[in-house]
This record gives structure tokens, C-alpha cells and sequence, in this order.
């Protein structure tokens, strides 16, 4: 059986820690691993773990589920752990300049071949799950991980785990001896299989057709057996996994499917993560396709504590610089409208193609849109996301050919030199981490745009048209009068710019394919907050301001009108204050700081306050009846119910799946150990209907999930 080990602290940290030895200067304390909840100043590179690098072909899969000709591109190919570290020691992802890397669900799946459509598949991608608390051997043990963890850190590069808590394997309703039955274990230990399903460990719903969201919830996604996550041991098992792959010095988690997972239940995931020894960033995979918008994905990313994977902007950048089917103007505003949707733009993972995406370089094609699109990304808002190979333009339309083995690990392409250009900006210029965005100058082939925080500003410059170049005139910009070179030097065709007094640019010609970014960083006298995170949290647990202007010497943070002093205050730097959440109101606030001098900053908004601890609990109401478009929600005395505010009430409620109508009921985040009180209203047609009587109580379970079932009275 595996050991779990220990974390280990890497040799290079604790002698450069030891001997005084200086990190750069561009590795401020917002900047390094140690920051786990604030990625706004990273970039991460997207790493399918069997397709990258083989490094140990010692724990390749034996049999038919090995492809050593890599012919069959749903087999294993022999990508490892090792390989990855290889190429961290080797310089190849150093020297590329990406500070994080997003690496396959590293847990054990099962070793299963499985034939559909006459075709050997085999669980290579890391999503069908057998025990979460054990490695898959075919990328590694724990030691292995734990290596890869430790060579990471030392290299200034953080690890984002993928997880994937919606299922196990392909299971069979009517065959058990189809695959492994979708069988789940804990540690080693079997806790049950589909078929025989005695606690209740997954839905029996049937697979989903997608209709609506609860559908795609409480449904199998495909032929996944499906979690059932509204059971205490389900909550139980995936906490004190994700705190094992935790405490093992990962740095940040991608959750798959989480459209089809619980939305209360996730909620209550998370806050358990934040509140707990090891707080890391984490963001959602939510597919959008393209021009497709979603409030509910929308409201998911503002109220779940969780990020999102920016779907919305990547579908857009493709279709703009790879299928030319929109144009500069409409890429500006998307830009412009996520920014007001979203309410933490720049925690949104944005990126231009992964593995459920045809790869955005297309065969045969020339490979500047992909520069370009690289370029946009790695300046614009948001935490950017590489997939493996873009920076050696490699193709594939579907899966699994976009997810072919690595081409080459040549540092001469000049996507390469994109990334190792421009990367180092997120951490040295603020404006790119956390600016404003503001369009200079747009035409259907041309967008010139801003980034601006405090007095540091960044214009990027891109011209998509491969034919016709444009004379830029009129062109204003908040860089201070001198003259800037490109920092892509020359690379894609840019040059040099001059500014006058005022932010007039002089005229110039940008190029055919010309793409430049021109830049200023200062040091602020004022504090500006750039970002807080994670974005939600309850008293006592500890929050990450990052931004500007902070200066030396404690000042006080304010969460709302309720200030953090003293104690509260764990460390306090000129780019970034951690501080205790105090016991302000429950509910969305803002957070900003006044320096020791006595100097306010700006207000972020949004962060959410929880009441304390949270579980899940599912409320279900009987005899709800209503009129056609017509829905029930819930509301209740806690925040977390909205506090009798019927335009912050939980729904609309389901009621088609786990009961049906009349009947309604919703999965929700609430207050752990508290007596709840609570009331159904029905909203439709602009009006709200007060459920009567007097108000439903309910006292909470101190740990794992609740259930509560009452009548709605007339």
C-alpha cells in the first residue's frame, strides 16, 4: 500500500532563505508559491500528464491499455510526473516563464480497457475516478508527486491540481461486469459500486439530456456514474481527500463539470477549503459555447466562492483571430461586458483552447493569430491559461486529437518567445495583473487597448489583418511623455512608440500582423488594492490583499465599517496585507485599507462574509403550486438565505428530478449548528407571493448534510 509523505521544503528555498540570497525583483511577496489564494499575477501552463513527457517508463500501463506506437490516441502514452519535472529542471517551463502548472486529476482511476464504438479507451485523461486518496500509478506515487511538488516550489511555480467530484467511471445500470461498475473506494477500501449501491453513494436518475440545469445535476453526465453529493460520507470522503492532495503543498484546484454538481454543496466545498489549513485558488470548468451566455454561469462565478474558466472570452478570441467570423470591435465588447458581469474579472481563468477544444492553431495555417492571441491573453485581465503544445503550434480538432502527445520542446518557436516575454509583466506591472481595461482605438482589424492600475499603465497594440497595414493617429494612452520600445521587440512586427505631454502617442503605422505592448511601472504612494482573495470566507479565516502603496508599517483593514487591527493583522507589506476576517455582518462587502499614515484605498467589492462553518442542506417544500412561469425560491434569516430579502433568495428551486411538482426543493450553503427560520415565496411576473403562516425553523447539523421537508401553507 502507498505512504502518504510529508511535504518537504525544497533545498533552493530554504539555503536562498539561510544564506540572505534575494529573490528578483518582479518576485514580490504577491508573486510567490506562498501566495496560493491570488493567481492574478501567474501564469499557468495546462498539462494533459500522459501527453506530456515520459519520464519514468517504469510505471507505464502493461497490456492493451498502453499504445507504445501512440496510434491510438485514447490509450496511455507513458506521460508522467517525472517527465514534468524533467522539464521544470531542464529549463523548458522556466525559461518559458509560466509560474503555474495545471496537471490531470492526479488520483487514482481505474486500469479498465473499455471499447466503444470498436474502439479501445482507456482513463489516460485522469476523469474516471476509482480512489480518490491514492495516485494513478501511471503518472506516479506519492513520492513521486511529492517530488514534483518540492522541484515546482523551488523553481518559483505553483501546482494546480485538476479534481473531478462529479463521478466515478463508466458504470452499466443493467451490466456490473461492464468496466469496474463505477466502483469507489476509499484508501484502498471498497465503499461501493453502481450496481450494488447500498448507501446511496450515486444517483439512479438515469443519464442527462442537458434540458436544464437541474437535469444535468442530478443525472449521470454520459455514462459517468454520478456522485450523489446531498449524502454526509460523500462529503465527508471528498473533504478529507482534497485535504490529502492539500497538504501535499498543492497550490490551486480546477474542479470539473461544475454545472453539473450541486451549486449549495460546492459552495459549502470550498468554504471548507478556505476556512481550513491550506487555502488555495480554485476555478470551475463551466463550458459555454461560442456566443452562448448564461446567467446562471454568471451568477455561479459572483456567488459560489469559486472561480470560473473564462468560456466567454475564449470563445470569442477564437473566433476573432482563428475563424475571423467576428471582429476587433466585437472582441472589445465582450472584454468590456464580462468586466461589468463578473464580479472578480480578474480571477477568471482566460485562455484559447484546452482539451475539450478543437486546438486553436489550425493545420496548414500560418501561425500568427496564435502569437496574437497569445499576446491578448497574457495582457489582458484575468488569469491566463496555456494549453500544452500552443507554444509549439500543435493542431487537432476534437478529442482526443487535441490531445496528442507533445510535438517538440523547441524554446526557438516564436509563440515560445511570446510567453517568456510577456509572462514576466504579470508580476512586475500591476496594471497587467490587476488594471482597468479601456479601448484607445478599434476598427474591425484593430484593437489598441489599455491596462491601468494606479500611476502604471500598459497599451498592447494588434492588428489582425495579415495584408493591410493602418496609420494609427489620435491615439491617447496614460503612459507619461517618453519614448517605449515594444516588449515583444520587434518580435511580431511592432515598434516603438512616443508619447507627449497629455498621452498623445505621435503617429504611426501599425503594421500588417503588427502586434506590440508598450508599458510603465512607478511606485504608488497611495495604497491600491489590486485583488483580495479568496473571495469569501467567514470570521477567523485569513484573507490575501494584494495591490500597491501599502507601505512598511501596519495600517488598518476594514471589512465594511468593521476594522482589523492589531492581531488581526498577520503580516503587512507594500504590496501585500493578510488579515483576519473579523465578525462583520454576514453578507457581500467591501474590503479596503488605511495606511499607518492614514491614507484610504480604493473599496474592492464583493467579498462575501459567511455566517461561520457551513454545511448542505436540502430543502424540499410540498404543495407548492403555481401558475406558469411562475417559480418558488427560498428565503430565510441568515445571509446565506438572503436575510428576508426576496431579491437575494436561493432558486429558483427544482422540481423535476429528486421530487417533482408540486413539490420543490434546492441544495444550499447555510450556517453550520444554527436554528434556521425560513419561508417559501413564489416570483413570477414581476410580483412575490409570501408563503403564510408563521416561519418554518430548522437547527443545523454541525457537520455533513441535512435534509428538511415541510408544506407550504396557504
Amino acid at each position: 500500500m502507498k505512504s502518504r509523505y510529508k511535504r518537504l521544503t525544497s533545498l533552493a528555498l530554504s539555503l536562498s532563505m539561510a544564506l540572505g540570497i534575494s529573490l528578483p525583483a518582479w518576485a514580490s511577496p504577491d508573486t510567490s508559491v506562498d501566495n496560493k489564494v491570488n493567481f492574478s499575477t501567474d501564469v499557468i501552463y495546462q498539462i494533459v500528464t500522459d501527453r506530456f513527457a515520459d519520464g519514468d517508463r517504469t510505471n507505464n500501463p502493461a497490456g492493451d491499455a498502453f499504445s507504445g506506437d501512440r496510434s491510438n490516441l485514447k490509450l496511455y502514452f507513458g506521460g508522467d510526473w517525472q517527465g514534468i519535472i524533467d522539464k521544470i529542471n531542464d529549463g523548458y517551463l522556466t525559461g518559458m516563464g509560466v509560474t503555474a502548472l495545471w496537471i490531470s486529476q492526479p488520483v487514482e482511476n481505474i486500469t479498465s480497457v473499455i471499447k466503444y464504438s470498436g474502439v479501445n479507451n482507456t482513463s489516460y485523461h485522469g476523469y474516471w475516478a476509482r480512489d480518490f486518496k491514492q495516485t494513478n500509478d501511471a503518472f506516479g506515487d506519492f513520492a513521486d508527486f511529492q517530488n514534483l511538488i518540492d522541484t515546482a516550489h523551488a523553481h518559483n511555480i505553483k501546482v494546480v491540481i485538476d479534481f473531478a467530484p462529479n463521478h466515478t467511471s463508466p458504470a452499466d445500470r443493467d451490466n456490473p461486469g461492464f468496466a469496474e461498475n463505477g466502483a469507489l473506494y476509499d484508501n484502498g477500501s471498497l465503499l461501493g459500486t453502481y450496481s450494488n449501491d447500498t448507501a446511496s453513494l450515486f444517483h439512479h436518475n438515469g443519464g442527462t439530456d442537458f434540458s436544464t440545469i437541474e437535469d444535468g445535476i442530478y443525472k449521470n453526465l454520459y455514462d459517468l456514474a454520478d456522485i450523489n453529493h446531498n449524502n454526509s460520507a460523500m462529503d465527508a470522503y471528498f473533504k478529507s481527500a482534497i485535504d490529502l492532495w492539500l497538504g501535499m503543498g498543492v497550490d490551486g484546484i480546477r474542479f470539473d463539470a461544475v454545472k453539473h454538481m450541486p451549486f449549495g454543496w460546492q459552495k459549502s466545498f470550498v468554504s471548507s477549503i478556505y476556512g481550513g489549513d491550506h487555502p488555495v485558488f480554485t476555478f470551475g470548468e463551466w463550458y459555454l459555447g461560442a456566443d452562448q451566455t448564461d446567467g446562471d454561469n454568471i451568477k455561479f462565478a459572483n456567488e459560489s466562492g469559486m472561480n470560473l474558466l473564462d468560456f466567454e472570452y475564449a470563445q470569442e478570441v477564437r473566433e476573432v483571430f482563428r475563424d475571423k467570423t467576428e471582429t476587433m470591435k466585437d472582441l472589445y465588447e465582450v472584454l468590456a461586458s464580462t468586466e461589468s458581469q463578473y464580479d472578480y474579472i480578474n480571477n477568471m481563468v482566460t485562455f484559447i483552447d484546452n482539451h475539450d477544444m478543437d486546438r486553436f492553431q489550425v493545420a496548414g495555417s500560418g501561425t500568427r493569430a496564435t502569437e496574437q492571441a497569445l499576446t491578448l491573453t497574457l495582457t489582458s485581465r484575468g488569469v491566463p491559461a496555456i494549453y500544452y503544445g500552443t507554444e509549439q503550434y500543435m493542431t487537432g480538432d476534437g478529442d482526443p486529437n487535441n490531445r496528442a502527445m507533445m510535438t517538440s520542446f523547441n524554446t526557438g518557436t516564436t509563440a515560445y518567445k511570446v510567453i517568456q516575454a510577456l509572462a514576466p509583466l504579470r508580476k512586475s506591472n500591476p496594471a497587467i495583473a490587476y488594471g482597468t481595461t479601456t479601448e484607445r482605438w478599434v476598427n474591425n482589424d484593430v484593437l489598441i487597448f489599455e491596462r491601468k492600475f494606479g500611476s502604471s499603465a500598459a497599451l498592447v497594440a494588434i492588428n489582425r489583418s495579415a495584408s493591410a497595414s493602418y496609420p494609427i493617429s489620435g491615439l491617447l494612452s496614460s503612459l507619461p511623455a517618453g519614448t517605449y520600445s515594444d516588449e515583444l521587440n520587434g518580435l511580431l512586427n511592432g515598434n516603438s512608440i512616443t508619447v507627449g505631454s497629455g498621452g498623445a502617442v505621435t503617429n504611426f503605422t501599425l503594421a500588417a500582423g503588427g502586434t506590440a505592448v508598450w508599458q510603465y511601472t512607478a511606485p504608488e504612494t497611495s495604497p491600491a488594492i489590486g485583488n483580495v482573495g479568496p473571495t469569501m470566507g467567514q470570521p477567523e479565516n485569513t484573507v490575501t490583499i494584494d495591490g500597491r502603496g501599502f507601505g512598511g508599517t501596519a495600517g488598518t483593514v476594514y471589512f465594511g465599517t468593521t476594522a482589523v487591527t492589531g492581531s488581526g493583522i498577520v503580516s503587512w507589506e507594500d504590496t501585500q496585507i493578510k488579515a483576519v476576517i473579523p465578525k462583520a455582518a454576514a453578507g457581500k462587502t467591501g474590503v479596503s485599507v488605511k495606511t499607518s499614515s492614514g491614507t484610504a484605498s480604493n473599496t474592492f467589492k464583493s467579498f462575501n462574509v459567511l455566517t461561520g462553518d457551513q454545511v448542505t442542506v436540502r430543502f424540499l417544500v410540498n404543495q407548492a403550486n403555481t401558475d406558469y412561469g411562475t417559480n418558488v425560491y427560498l428565503v430565510g434569516n441568515v445571509a446565506e438565505l438572503g436575510s428576508w430579502d426576496p431579491n437575494k433568495a436561493i432558486g429558483p428551486m427544482y422540481n423535476q428530478v429528486i421530487a417533482k411538482y408540486p413539490s420543490w426543493y434546492y441544495d444550499v450553503s447555510v450556517p453550520a449548528g444554527t436554528k434556521l427560520e425560513f419561508k417559501f415565496i413564489k416570483k413570477g411576473g414581476g410580483t412575490v407571493t409570501w408563503e403564510g403562516g408563521g416561519n418554518h425553523t430548522y437547527t443545523t447539523p454541525a457537520s455533513g448534510i441535512g435534509t428538511v421537508t415541510v408544506d407550504w401553507q396557504n
